[in-house]
């Protein structure tokens, strides 16, 4: 036989005129946009009305069914001891224009989902009287009441079945009562307002719904245990789940309940933990739909907030007003992360449009229980005969009306007709979270029922006692320590202090094509697992936006990449930042680096700002054209400066040599050939040896240079004094104390050089910034105060020669070079007072290729300016080389 066609139709909501125009007119007052949006409010304000007082579930009204108020409005199997279930299973909506609230009580539309608890509590039930090893000879049984969601009507069930039908507080005409234990949920308010009345007699209650801190008070619960895990790891879990999208930016929308400002504080320290930043914050009070109709007046601020991921903490039903909100009022593309399962498939048929949304779910993970899904397909109002909400589903799904009667005629109902013909989104064959904790507390209730069996058959064998007597106070206390394993291999503890933390899957919602609204399991987080290994997420699996087959991005600020670094916006959360480019000679290699790292010396920044490459190295080496330039120059300088000595040996029998001191001349070629060849020292790589060198040759050699020009002025001045009247300057000329000149000065600089040495000493140094790219090897001076007195020293000597020479320039005599020595000097002054600004001024070789030419300059000026004149009178004009020449020239001056 086919599946019957199953005519699902909402029936009327009656809502008050005056209640909708005072909505209306609030909203008028907070929103000041278009008429547009208003049009739309008012559609969202309405929707959100019957949400409120008509739940987006698929029911079916039994109004104008009057045999069902034959049975009794419970679902019962008869056992010795029973368990009893307080369970939302109708909606309760008030009809203003009737004040009977009993003929009300007729129109409660039915939760079809609701209903697996029932199952659930049956089929454990059943499964533990089919185990002989449980209860010996004792049989579970249950009861199960409906009950409300308004405060009023909350307790009115809980109050009948303990107070018996008279409803007189503190005294219970049930005597004949089995029940043990309490089953409530899964709203939170429901378990504590009638935890508050069993309390008062230590009644053992179970919660299965999602665990509340409200419930951990055992000084205002003291026979309370909560069956669900606690969500320890929930925060974690979300935040990760952020970080592996990379969404930095989030909206938060909580319940403004003690669990709501738990979980938000939590959820809040991770994020902080993990820089991920809150966009907005908006909490929603569970009490009353005027707090959604307030949250109206900043959902344009939500709209137009670049977050486009919303986390969403709240259980599932106190949230139901919220989810109409952010369906009509929110634009498409956001994706919600949320901690409990909605009812997204099974609302989307009363609302204009579908759902805009993308939902990604954290529900507790367990493994299916073996069994259920064939027990719940071969359920049927035959075998629970006393089961009025099972014969409310066969009623409204499968048409077993009698057209003559108003009554439920089973005759119609088709024979194979079960639960599994339908539709997922109506009703689950699987076991929800829910359903998993109800079969869990069962267990729970058996085990700790069997040890009391067990201690109390013990003490009768003892005792020799007759007869058992079970109450729930004495189940309460061994309810305390149970803890075992289910069929499923789950370890259940109920001390909220030892429960372990639970692993979640993640679920997201396909609806493509339109309408097929499946559940699919797209990732899994394990909070016991490694580091890095607790999410597990199948991205290919998740249905985004129909039509985008991307991930949404929701971060205040683009990612800085590589070669930037985050500058905060002031007055912004952390995560709004401008990106700007790292400074000289620093990298960012990654994305969003707080930042830059500098390179090390030997390395230098690309252009890109985002690799370190590795320096060339730079110094002044033979190869380069200007080394090899200089090098030439000095090696020709000392070649040229031989030459003239070999002149100067070989004709040193002549005049000219005789009358200028031949020894010092000899002296002064010497010392300019070393002055040349030391400029070699500065050109190649430097090392230790080469850097001392460089500077004590160079000072030295120049000091033995410039005092020997030094003595030549005094002797040239003393030459012609001693012709003067008186011995004095004879006996210094004849004496040869001028020639002492040079020893003394060059004692002076070994000594200035020696301190050096000892002080500081010029050592190998780099320079990595000067030259982009490169890392220059140089000669690092060591002491620069050492450096300076050396060359002041020179300057000094050469000043002084300077000025002897300048003095002696005018004395008359032929062979008189005091007129070569002033300019030699001048010329040494000069290059060496240019080299100071134009040597501090330089960078790298450059540097150091001043320093040398500097050397060969001042080297070449005493060269040419004094041998230059001699070489040529010397090689061209060699009847100015001799006496006997000298002799005529001045007779010649004479006669004319």
């Amino acid at each position: 036989m086919g599946q019957p066609a199953s005519p699902f139709k909402p029936a009327a909501i009656s809502l008050p005129l005056p209640k909708l125009q005072k909505y209306i007119y609030m909203v008028q007052n907070t929103s000041n946009k278009s008429s547009e949006n208003t049009d739309s409010l008012l559609c969202a304000i309405t929707l959100s009305l019957a949400a409120t007082h008509w739940l987006p579930l698929l029911f079916r009204s039994l109004a104008g069914n009057s045999c069902f108020s034959t049975m009794k409005r419970r679902a019962h199997m008869d056992g010795d001891v029973t368990i009893t279930g307080f369970f939302p299973l109708n909606t309760f909506v008030i009809d203003h224009s009737n004040s009977h609230v009993s003929s009300q009580e007729e129109h409660t539309p039915f939760v079809f989902k609701n209903y697996q608890f029932v199952l659930a509590l049956a089929f454990a039930i059943e499964e533990i009287n089919k185990n002989p090893d449980f209860l010996s000879n004792w049989t579970l049984g249950f009861d199960v009441y409906d009950v409300q969601f308004r405060d009023w009507t909350m307790l009115k069930n809980p109050f009948i079945w303990f107070y018996g039908k008279y409803k007189i507080p503190n005294y219970s005409c049930m005597r004949d009562s089995r029940s043990i234990a309490v089953l409530t949920g899964p709203l939170g308010f429901t378990s504590q307002k009638i935890g508050t009345l069993l309390g008062l007699y230590r009644f053992p209650q179970l919660s299965f719904g999602p665990f509340s801190h409200a419930l951990s008070d055992h000084h205002k619960f003291p026979a309370l245990y909560q069956m669900a895990p606690k969500d320890t790891s929930i925060a974690k879990a979300m935040v990760s789940l952020l970080l592996h999208f990379n969404w930095n930016w989030v909206g938060l929308l909580n319940l403004e309940d003690e669990n709501g400002l738990w979980s938000l504080a939590e959820l809040k320290e991770e994020m902080a933990k993990n820089r991920v930043c809150v966009a907005y914050e908006l909490e929603i009070s569970s009490q009353s739909i005027s707090h959604v109709l307030q949250s109206m007046a900043v959902y344009n601020d939500i709209n137009k907030s670049s977050a486009n991921v919303h986390l969403i903490h709240g259980d599932n039903d106190s949230l139901i007003p919220l989810i109409v909100f952010i369906e009509q009022l929110l634009i498409k593309g956001k994706v919600c992360i949320m901690n409990s399962q909605w009812d997204f498939t099974m609302k989307r048929k009363y609302f204009m449009v579908g759902s805009l949304h993308i939902p990604l779910i954290f529900l507790h993970h367990h493994k299916d229980v073996s069994g259920f899904s064939d027990f719940v397909k071969a359920v049927n109002p035959s075998k629970y005969p006393e089961d009025i909400f099972l014969a409310r589903i066969w009623f409204l799904s499968f048409n077993c009306s009698n057209p003559q009667s108003d009554c439920v005629t089973w005759d119609n109902c088709p024979h194979d007709a079960s639960l599994g013909w339908l539709p997922g989104r109506v009703f689950d064959m699987t076991m929800s979270g829910h359903s998993y904790n109800i079969y869990n507390a069962v267990y729970a209730v058996a085990k700790a029922l069997h040890e009391m069996l067990l201690h109390q058959t013990e003490l009768q064998i003892m005792g020799n006692r007759k007869g058992t007597t079970l109450s729930p106070a004495q189940l309460l206390h061994f309810l305390k320590n149970i803890q075992f394993h289910n069929s499923v291999g789950q370890h259940v503890i109920l001390d909220e202090k030892k429960k372990l933390e639970p692993d979640y899957d993640i679920l997201n919602i396909w609806n493509f094509p339109e309408g097929l609204e499946l559940e699919v399991r797209v990732g899994k987080f394990s909070p016991n697992a490694l580091h890095g290994n607790q999410l597990f997420l199948s991205e290919d699996m998740v249905e985004w936006a129909i039509g985008n087959s991307e991930t949404p991005r929701s971060v205040c600020s683009e990612p800085c990449g590589p070669g930037f670094r985050k500058s905060p916006q002031e007055g912004k959360a952390a995560c709004c930042f401008n990106c700007t480019p790292c400074p000289q000679n620093e990298i960012a290699n990654m994305t969003e680096m707080e930042h830059c790292v500098k390179c090390a010396d030997h390395q230098y920044a690309n252009t890109q700002r985002n690799q370190c490459l590795l320096r060339d190295e730079s110094f002044l080496a033979f190869g380069d054209p200007l080394g090899m330039a200089l090098t030439c120059m000095a090696l020709c300088f000392s070649v040229l400066t031989a030459v003239v000595l070999g002149i100067f040996v070989k004709h040193q029998d002549t005049a000219i040599v005789k009358a200028n001191n031949r020894t010092l001349s000899y002296i002064l070629l010497i010392s300019l050939i070393f002055c040349f060849l030391c400029s070699l020292l500065f050109i190649g790589r430097p090392n230790t040896v080469t850097c001392i060198l460089q500077q004590i040759t160079f000072g030295l050699v120049f000091t033995v240079a410039v005092s020997t020009v030094l003595a030549k002025t005094v002797i040239v001045v003393l030459a012609f004094k001693s012709i003067s009247p008186g011995r004095t300057m004879r006996g210094l000329l004849v004496s040869g104390a001028p020639n002492l000149i040079i020893p003394i000065c060059t004692l002076i600089q070994v000594t200035l050089c020696g301190l050096w040495l000892r002080t500081s000493p010029p050592f190998v140094d780099t320079d990595a910034h000067s030259e982009h790219g490169h890392i220059i090897i140089l000669c690092n001076k060591g002491s620069l105060t050492a450096f300076y007195c050396v060359l002041g020293y020179l300057g000094s000597l050469a000043l002084v020669s300077f000025t002897v020479a300048f003095l002696a320039r005018n004395l008359p005599d032929t062979f008189n070079e005091a007129k070569f020595l002033t300019f030699s000097m001048l010329v040494f002054c000069s290059v060496w007072l240019t080299f100071l600004p134009v040597y501090h001024s330089a960078k790298g070789k450059v540097m150091v290729a001043v320093e040398v030419f500097s050397i060969l300059a001042s080297g070449a000026g005493l060269l040419g300016c004094i041998f230059v004149p001699k070489c040529y009178n010397i090689l061209l004009m060699p009847n100015r080389n001799s006496l006997h020449g000298f002799r005529e020239k001045r007779q010649h001056s004479r006669k004319n």
